[in-house]
């Protein structure tokens, strides 16, 4: 897991120009060849690392062993200080891949939480969950982080009072793809509102695999799982959708964004598929989830 202090120094750093000359550049740019984001980091256009807010929440860890995917899980509860958690509505966070329920606090979002709150965006808590590698939905092996957010943290989280009867959904890149197809599973009588950055949506299988091999199991799990494919489910829940443009998954996400109606808020920005353009529409995410929550408790 990456840590917090690797995303304030960038999340990566700074990445190569590996071009031989002017020609080679132009193809890049062009995306005729690899290495778009590559150049774009080389030339600045990712962005910088945006200032973190003072204020702070109150975080709590509990772990478990998970029946639903057969393994050791925990989650990461984020909720405003000085506000009773008593009541509050939840947004289940998803993190991307090589992440895990701490990706709240790496992407300080208990930072941006306790400032838009303290700014008048309606309270609400976070709540970071492991998924694993699974991309967020059941495999072959049985592993179901879907069924474990709704059979074992959402009563979890009902038990200490919040409420869970309609919650929001945020992920980034795995996490963005899967927070989408949770909304279209769960549909808009379960999901307030849906806020996916840099969705890692892909073609077909073919492309998944070069990106991650893991992703799917088969053409049939691929399938199964094509956000595509879900739309008549999503198009009634309220959703952000965003990705930047020097990220490879812009041109999917922008798709996305034009088969839905009405238009999902969010758009397309300056930036690369990294830890400081998530932090940067940080600050969106929250206020879009926080204000449809209160309009639907």
């Amino acid at each position: 897991m990456i840590s917090r202090r690797l995303v304030l120094a960038g999340l990566g750093g700074a990445g190569g120009l590996a071009a031989a000359g002017l020609g080679g550049v132009g193809l890049v740019e062009a995306r005729v060849l690899p290495g778009r984001v590559r150049l774009d980091r080389a030339l600045g256009r990712c962005g910088s690392l945006p200032p973190v807010p003072s204020e702070q929440a109150d975080v709590r860890e509990e772990r478990w062993r998970s029946a639903a995917r057969g393994t050791d899980v925990a989650m990461t509860v984020v909720t405003p200080r000085g506000v009773p958690a008593r009541g509050l509505p939840v947004v289940v966070a998803l993190h991307g891949a090589g992440g895990d329920h701490r990706a709240v606090l790496v992407l300080c979002l208990d930072r941006y939480l306790a400032h838009a709150v303290a700014h008048g965006t309606p309270p609400f808590a976070v709540v970071g969950v492991d998924g694993g590698a699974t991309y967020w939905h059941r495999r072959a092996t049985g592993d179901d982080p879907l069924a474990m957010i709704t059979g074992e943290v959402l009563p979890r989280l009902a038990r200490r009072g919040l409420r869970t009867d309609r919650i929001g959904l945020l992920g980034w890149s795995m996490g963005g793809y899967g927070a989408l197809l949770a909304a279209e599973r769960l549909g808009a009588g379960r999901v307030a509102a849906v806020a996916a950055s840099s969705p890692a949506l892909f073609a077909s299988l073919e492309a998944a695999r070069g990106a991650n091999r893991t992703a799917f199991d088969d053409a049939d799990d691929f399938a199964r799982n094509d956000v595509f494919a879900g739309l008549d489910a999503l198009r009634p829940v309220p959703a952000w959708i965003d990705c930047g443009t020097s990220d490879t998954f812009a041109p999917r996400a922008g798709r996305l964004r034009d088969r839905l109606r009405p238009k999902p808020a969010g758009g397309l920005f300056g930036g690369c598929h990294d830890g400081p353009y998530w932090m940067r529409r940080a600050p969106g995410h929250l206020d879009f989830l926080g204000r449809r929550l209160a309009r639907g408790v």
